[in-house]
């Protein structure tokens, strides 16, 4: 059988996977076992080190990883979510879902301030979760509007998985930045309208909150909260769209003003600088030896011919344009049961943005805009995976800060109806390419 040694690696590395080995060994270590299997020359593992060094060690664009890791990292630890969610609460939080949309605002916002969703998940849990029990909100619509409203960290830029998808692809980051703007507003539209939509048909799910509002002006206190969040992202995204900055000093900049938020809300300390730095060496360790272990596992797999086997069989199927992009993005859907995103990018990504390239889907693209959009689209698809059970890493940062009445049941419960939402944004996007490409087209006209 001509692919039977590609067909055994992808077997391999799903066992790998299952048995709770670590991605990045799993994927390394299969990579060079079936390097011998399949007898490939012993210069062929050594372009893989050289690829290894050039495309991970000495990639200028891979900084931005751990800088965009500590801005969020300290934004998140400097208090001016919880004064933000306070401000929000008082604007909105005294009308019929008003807490909930509160929280889907606070989610845009800070996604748009952090771009790492576990920072995001745990701390609208922690702040907005038990005030949404006590005032009665049902546990499925507040469990599943924190999870959701917390994942468009991944989407919204500054995003890591965006940064890590346009070196992947070899796409400007500026691009997927300036282009994942509208989709991540229209996801974060699409909760906020199914909040409203819960309250006037179900009103006993997101009733009117019983506390008394405080004094004050709620609009200057709205104003001041807003501020440093906007100061945030125009510096990050400001500086790349104009072309000041590239998306490397772009997320310097980012750091530097998050720790200067930090200094101004007192809340820069030693304890917290360095639980900022131990974070983001976690974080982005993970994220470079999975890189690497990506790397060697396709550089192998594309030596013996996986990638043509993956080809073959999706041209088999003699579908439409588009009825081959639906069946990449319901593969990408499924891994997104039982891996996590930075797997999904470095194995998937690589093999299928060759075949999408070469589709024709009649709208006139350019290579480089069919893979721009073809880029939102995975990264939508990918968004989904934190919130998809048994695996989804969205449901478990809840359950782990979540009071113990908080059943894993009804988190599950909760997070159905907003997976529905995802997928209708992802149709949207698919059927008007536009959303995705507007924008990018609009700032640096192409």
């Amino acid at each position: 059988m001509e692919y039977a040694l590609p067909l055994t690696m992808v077997v391999c590395l799903l066992l790998g996977i299952f048995s709770g080995y670590p991605v990045a060994l799993v994927l390394g270590g299969i990579g060079v076992l079936f390097a011998f299997i399949g007898e490939l020359p012993f210069a062929f593992l050594k372009i893989g080190v050289s690829r290894i060094y050039a495309g991970v060690i000495e990639n200028w664009l891979l900084l931005a990883v751990p800088l965009f890791v500590i801005m969020g990292s300290m934004l998140d630890k400097s208090g001016l979510a919880q004064n933000l969610l306070y401000s929000l609460e008082r604007a909105l939080g005294h009308k019929r879902g008003g807490l909930a949309i509160s929280v889907a605002l606070l989610g845009i916002i800070m996604a748009a301030s952090t771009g790492i969703v576990g920072a995001s998940v745990v701390m609208l849990s922690v702040l907005a979760l038990p005030i949404m029990l006590r005032e009665n909100y049902k546990p499925e619509l507040a469990v599943g509007t924190i999870a959701a409203s917390g994942t468009l960290g991944i989407l919204i830029p500054p995003s890591i998985m965006l940064v890590l998808v346009g070196d992947i692809l070899q796409i400007s980051v500026g691009e997927l930045f300036l282009g994942a703007i509208i989709p991540g507003f229209l996801l974060g539209g699409l909760y906020i309208a199914y909040i409203i939509f819960v309250a006037i048909t179900r009103p006993s799910d997101a009733p009117v909150p019983q506390s008394k509002p405080a004094e004050g002006s709620v609009v200057l206190a709205l104003i001041r909260d807003l501020m440093a969040p906007l100061l945030l992202i125009l510096t990050v995204l400001g500086s790349i769209a104009t072309g000041t900055a590239t998306p490397t000093e772009a997320a310097g900049l980012g750091a530097i003003c998050a720790m200067l938020l930090a200094a101004f809300n007192r809340k820069l300390t030693f304890s917290t600088l360095s639980s900022c730095v131990r974070e983001t060496g976690s974080t982005s360790a993970m994220i470079l030896t999975v890189l690497v272990g990506a790397t060697i596992f396709g550089m192998v797999f594309k030596g013996l011919k996986g990638d043509q086997m993956i080809k073959d069989a999706i041209f088999a199927l003699d579908l439409s344009a588009y009825g081959t992009l639906g069946v990449l993005l319901l593969m990408i859907f499924i891994l997104g049961f039982f891996l996590e995103w930075v797997e999904i990018s470095f194995i998937v990504l690589p093999l299928f943005a060759p075949i999408v390239a070469a589709l024709d889907f009649g709208l006139g693209l350019t290579t480089q805009q069919q893979l721009l959009w073809f880029a939102m689209l995975v990264a939508v698809n990918l968004q989904t995976s934190f919130l998809t059970p048994p695996f989804g890493y969205s449901l478990f940062y809840i359950k782990g800060v979540a009071p113990p009445e908080i059943t894993i049941r009804m988190i599950y419960r909760g997070i159905i109806p907003f997976v529905g939402l995802q997928l209708t944004g992802l149709a949207l996007l698919i059927l008007m390419p536009q959303l995705v490409l507007w924008m990018p087209g609009a700032v640096f006209g192409n």
